[in-house]
Order: C-alpha cells, then sequence, then structure tokens
C-alpha cells in the first residue's frame, strides 16, 4: 500500500514536469515564430541611435517667381558621450573653438544621455569653426547638417514675411501663418549601438528629409522695391514716427506690395524690439478713412 502511494506521487510528479515542458515548447514557439516581428522591433529601437538631418524649409516666392525667402545649409554640433574616449579633451577643446566654458561644455560633454545636441552654442556654426570641429577628428563628436532660414533681400517685405526661431518654426508673419504648410519633415542617420554607446557592426540607414511646400504671393519684387526706396526717401526727408504704404491691382484686389516703416532685417530680427517686430502697420495701424474713396461725376448732353 505504502509503495503504491509512492508511485502515484511520482506519477502526478511526471505528469507535472511533462506539463510544464509542453507550457515552455509552446512558449518558445509563440515567441520564435509568432511574435518574432513585434520583439524584433523592440529590439531595435534598444539598439537604434539617430543622428537628425533637418528639413528645408519651403521657400516663399513672390508671383513671378523671385525667392523671397529661401534656405542655407549649415552645421550642428551633436555628441554621443559615451562614445568619447578621452572625454576631458573633447571638453577642453570644443569650449575653446565655442567660445564657451569648459564648465558649459562639460555639463554636454560628460551628460548620461545616448546623444546630445550642444544647444545653442552648438548650433548653426559656420563653415570656419565647423571645419575647426571637423579637424580634431575626435570620436563621439558629429556635425550634421541643419537648416537656416536667409531672406536674400534683408528688410524689404520683413514685417509681411515673418521670421523663425532657432528651430526653424515660423514665429510671425506668413512664415507663423503658414509653418504647417512650410515646415518639412526631418530625416535622419539611423546607426545601432549597444547599451555602452559601442557601434553594433549594423549597416547605417539614411532617411531622407523631406522639404516643405513652397508658398506664392500675389507680391510683385519689382514694386516692392519701389515702394521700398520711396519709404526710404519720406524717412531720410520728414523722419517720420510711422511710414506705409500699400499697393493693390484694382481690378482683383490683390496685393503687389506692402510695406511700413520702422522695419527691421528678418536675418537679425533679435537686434530689433518687439514693439518693431509685432506691428506691420499695413494692416495693424488705424487711419481716417477721408480721401479714400473720391465720388468721380460727368456731365452728359440731354
Amino acid at each position: 500500500m505504502f509503495f503504491k502511494s509512492i508511485d502515484k506521487r511520482i506519477r502526478i510528479v511526471l505528469l507535472i514536469i511533462i506539463l510544464m515542458f509542453i507550457v515552455i515548447i509552446c512558449k518558445v514557439a509563440y515567441v520564435q515564430l509568432i511574435n518574432y516581428g513585434k520583439l524584433n522591433d523592440l529590439a531595435g529601437d534598444l539598439w537604434s541611435r539617430e543622428l537628425p538631418i533637418a528639413a528645408d524649409r519651403g521657400r516663399i516666392l513672390d508671383r513671378n517667381g523671385v525667392v523671397l525667402a529661401d534656405n542655407i545649409t549649415t552645421t550642428s554640433l551633436v555628441l554621443i558621450p559615451n562614445q568619447i574616449t578621452d572625454k576631458e579633451k573633447a571638453s577642453t577643446l570644443l569650449a575653446e573653438i565655442l567660445n564657451v566654458t569648459k564648465e558649459e561644455m562639460d555639463k554636454h560633454v560628460y551628460k548620461e544621455t545616448s546623444i546630445e545636441r550642444v544647444h545653442p552654442e552648438g548650433r548653426q556654426l559656420s563653415y570656419e569653426i565647423a571645419d575647426k570641429i571637423d579637424a580634431l577628428n575626435l570620436e563621439g563628436v558629429y556635425l550634421v547638417k541643419e537648416s537656416k532660414r536667409y531672406y536674400p533681400y534683408g528688410t524689404s517685405l520683413s514685417h509681411v514675411l515673418g521670421y523663425v526661431g532657432i528651430d526653424n518654426q515660423g514665429l510671425s508673419g506668413l512664415e507663423l501663418e503658414y509653418d504647417n504648410y512650410l515646415t518639412g519633415e526631418n530625416g535622419a542617420i539611423k546607426y545601432f549601438a549597444d547599451a555602452k554607446g559601442n557601434s553594433l557592426d549594423i549597416s547605417e540607414i539614411y532617411e531622407q528629409p523631406q522639404a516643405g511646400i513652397d508658398i506664392q504671393l500675389t507680391i510683385d519684387y519689382n514694386i516692392q522695391q519701389s515702394v521700398e526706396r520711396e519709404l526710404n526717401n519720406v524717412v531720410d526727408m520728414f523722419d517720420p514716427d510711422m511710414a506705409l504704404a500699400l499697393v493693390m491691382d484694382p481690378n482683383s484686389g490683390e496685393i503687389l506690395a506692402m510695406s511700413s516703416r520702422p522695419t527691421y532685417d528678418s536675418n537679425h530680427y533679435k537686434d530689433y524690439s518687439m514693439e518693431v517686430l509685432s506691428r506691420n502697420l499695413p494692416i495693424w495701424a488705424s487711419y481716417e478713412p477721408g480721401s479714400t474713396f473720391k465720388i468721380v461725376t460727368a456731365e452728359t448732353d440731354a
């Protein structure tokens, strides 16, 4: 009787072990054959890193295709701290080139993150500074493409065009009003690294940035330049508190030119006060309606 009880217990234990093995085998089969794609994507997310590539902003054109707001290519500094072997050396050299304190650069170099964008001192670098950084040939220090807004005619049509911030986001004028259309889709260089930042032997993936949509205005550049010139003459002669001009096609109502004084250079908007930046006088200022419309009568023979 005693031995029969032991034999029964052994069979139960064996059955439990067999069931456990069956469950384990089913789970492995599910993971390897059915759920493989999801787990592979999760693993890829853990390994993949991205070096951003900024997209060009859509251009703003006049009615004849003259470019009023364009883009120029600059570079920005990006660090992968775990790949920097000599952090002290890198921090010292970069601080000297960027003209910042070493303590400030240490915050970027020693930061515990997978990718560190050096902001703002490492943004939109000149070619001279970028060449100096590139010549250092430091591991974990990268220069990536960045797009910078450029207004080729300076103060011309500045209040209408507006301006953009350092991240290429519209802050005023048409740049703000049509920001969703003008903003492109950034690209990236995807590479793969382990948790310590060491590069894995997997091919890099290049995702091409997509430029924003161009916008064409009813503005005529030649007429706009004439208006700008005449307003400058008025300011030089009379030194008024403000001056404004607007040119419209009477047949269609299209705006051919618009300008005012005081004005500013959209390339250097930070040099001006908000009072100047925010006042597009032709659409902001109030005026007396007198003399805006003249009734013309004519006599005819009965």
